[in-house]
């Protein structure tokens, strides 16, 4: 059952509270390991006040695993927005990924942890996300920006490439950004050929 939205702006405020306190505390600990008094505790609301907003641990996790599935596709867009050509945008794109997760790294580790906990939630993350790529790959390909090949692979190819660059160094911070994602873009751009 769905929640339905605040009507004032006091409820949106508390919602909202609870979705950062909800952020943080399963960055952190983890689903397994938060309860629902957790949540309600680090959002400095009351356990009855939390049920008004979500329904359930469940309800506020998958909350979390959607917005950051919109707010991703929306740092991305506005990273690549007004890029001359496909490959620019990728780069663009990639560097703002990796900014992404290290901005937002407790968001990062709810999605990855999705897999386990809510693998439709988690499924449907990637594959939006992917079909999205898929679309703008094939509309670079038709334009001459990109060689012809198989671009549902190559958006989840890419895809890889970003998420296993974020998990090992955006993550933890201390990492230099730009330096990896102009290694990844250059794989990218060029493959291993010689």
């Amino acid at each position: 059952m769905a929640m339905t939205a605040p009507k004032t702006k006091r409820g949106a405020a508390r919602r909202e509270m609870i979705l950062r306190a909800a952020e943080k505390v399963f960055g952190e600990r983890g689903f397994a390991a938060s309860t629902i008094a957790d949540l309600a505790r680090e959002a400095n609301t009351a356990l009855g006040t939390y049920y008004i907003y979500f329904e359930s641990k469940n309800a506020v996790f998958r909350e979390l695993v959607l917005e950051m599935g919109t707010l991703t596709r929306r740092v991305m867009s506005d990273a690549v927005d007004g890029a001359p050509n496909r490959l620019e945008a990728e780069r663009l794109g990639l560097r703002a990924f990796l900014g992404f997760v290290a901005e937002r790294p407790a968001l990062y580790r709810i999605v990855e942890e999705a897999r386990f906990v809510d693998p439709d939630a988690y499924r449907d993350y990637f594959t939006q996300f992917a079909a999205a790529y898929q679309d703008q790959l094939e509309r670079a390909e038709a334009a001459g920006e990109i060689r012809p090949g198989n671009a549902e692979v190559r958006a989840w190819a890419l895809m890889g490439i970003a998420k296993n660059l974020g998990d090992q160094f955006a993550l933890d911070g201390g990492a230099d950004l730009d330096k990896i994602a102009d290694e990844g873009f250059d794989l990218i751009r060029n493959g291993l050929a010689p």
